[in-house]
């Protein structure tokens, strides 16, 4: 049988692959000898910032029209995928952006986001997401930061938890609720807060098991008077553009896991063909083979997955969430196992952090938890398949 060569099965394109290759480049010059280091000192990757926003990789997704390089959301994916393979803190950097941005593309008015999304842009601050407070984690709609309206401003308290890059951003978008006996979801509002604005404050940073050099910390609003052109989209619409945003950017999360996955599973390659047991380099061990086939078959599966969910959020496709769901629960499983397994690979070596595999296999544990945990994943997965979508 001869190729059609008018067949065009599903691949990415000549320039994705050609921004692979500059964003590894970028990756394993600038940011993967501070790896370590970040992680072990759980400090922000200040060298990996400065070499993403000098390569405009720290923000891709922001549109040209506010001086972005407009990058589409396979694209964006690849970026957070080559910057994870080295280092899981630093791809926070461009992941945390669109998080937080997303709402602002999504709903905000042109006046929010040319005064917001251009100095992002530019590589002047970074932008984080706050939705979860200590009781309304996967329970989103039970919230109790409040938004208060007092003439032409809001004034804000209460507080939220478990934000990326918190006291490193210079802006927040921030759900609150703004119709305290309205409707449970649809007394949400979405606003932006500034580092500096009277009132907001930050918690100590958290201890964390992962991803070290990424800040999270808590945000506390203590009467926080926002300009009423501050708000994201129109009072109540807060949640429901916050769950539209999560459609998008969990595609990033999956995005993230497929990059730590690939970084243990290039590192245990490595190992496994270089050292010898028995006479023979551990390669030969038909055992460790078995191993690695299923780590690289499931690994290209969640790539896969992720870049035609990353396709959909492009499109806007009707059938996101559930694509978004998967592909973030998939490479996130994917990323525990195959971390783990490379843990196992590398013997007792994998288990000290002379190596890099312990910590991605810390990092990836994060991947199943944030942005919604792969239960709820696996709870909006059923709820569209049990609706016929």
């Amino acid at each position: 049988m001869k190729p059609n060569p008018d067949f065009d099965l599903f691949q990415v394109s000549e320039d994705h692959e050609a921004l692979r290759e500059a964003v590894r480049a970028v990756a394993e010059d600038k940011i993967a000898p501070y790896a370590a280091d970040v992680d072990q000192t759980a400090s922000f990757p200040q060298a990996a910032y400065d070499a993403l926003v000098a390569s405009d990789f720290h923000a891709p997704h922001v549109p040209e029209e506010y001086d972005g390089v407009g990058a589409d959301a396979v694209a964006c994916a690849i970026v957070v995928e080559e910057v994870a393979r080295v280092c899981a803190s630093s791809s926070l950097i461009p992941g945390a952006n669109k998080l937080g941005s997303t709402p602002l593309i999504l709903a905000g008015s042109e006046e929010l986001k040319h005064r917001y999304l251009t100095p992002l842009a530019k590589g002047e601050t970074t932008f984080s997401y706050a939705l979860s407070e200590r009781e309304a984690g996967s329970d989103t709609a039970s919230m109790r930061t409040r938004a208060t309206a007092d003439g032409d401003s809001w004034v804000l308290n209460g507080q939220k938890s478990w934000i990326t890059n918190a006291g490193v951003s210079e802006y927040y978008t921030v759900l609150a609720v703004t119709d305290p006996d309205g409707r449970r979801g649809a007394n949400v509002s979405a606003f932006v807060v500034e580092k500096s604005d009277e009132g907001f404050t930050f918690g100590a940073k958290e201890r964390k098991l992962g991803i070290k050099g990424s800040p999270t910390r808590e945000l506390y609003f203590d009467n926080v008077r926002i300009p009423g052109d501050r708000i994201i989209g129109e009072p109540g619409e807060g949640l429901k553009v916050a769950l539209r945003t999560l459609d998008h950017t969990r595609v990033t999360v999956g995005a993230q896991a497929v990059g730590i996955a690939q970084g243990a599973l290039d590192y245990a390659l490595g190992y496994v063909q270089e050292r010898s047991q028995f006479g023979k380099r551990i390669a030969e061990f038909q055992g460790l083979q078995f191993m690695l086939a299923d780590m690289g078959m499931k690994l290209e599966a969640a790539r896969q997955l992720v870049y035609v969910a990353a396709a959909k959020s492009e499109r806007h496709d009707s059938d996101l969430s559930y694509f978004s769901a998967a592909a973030k629960c998939y490479a996130s499983d994917v990323a525990m196992e195959v971390t783990t397994d490379a843990v196992q690979l590398l013997g007792g070596s994998g288990f000290t952090q002379d190596f890099p595999v312990e910590r991605m296999m810390r990092d990836a544990k994060i991947t199943q938890i944030y942005e919604g945990t792969n239960q709820i994943q696996r709870v909006v997965m059923a709820r569209h398949l049990l609706a016929g979508r």
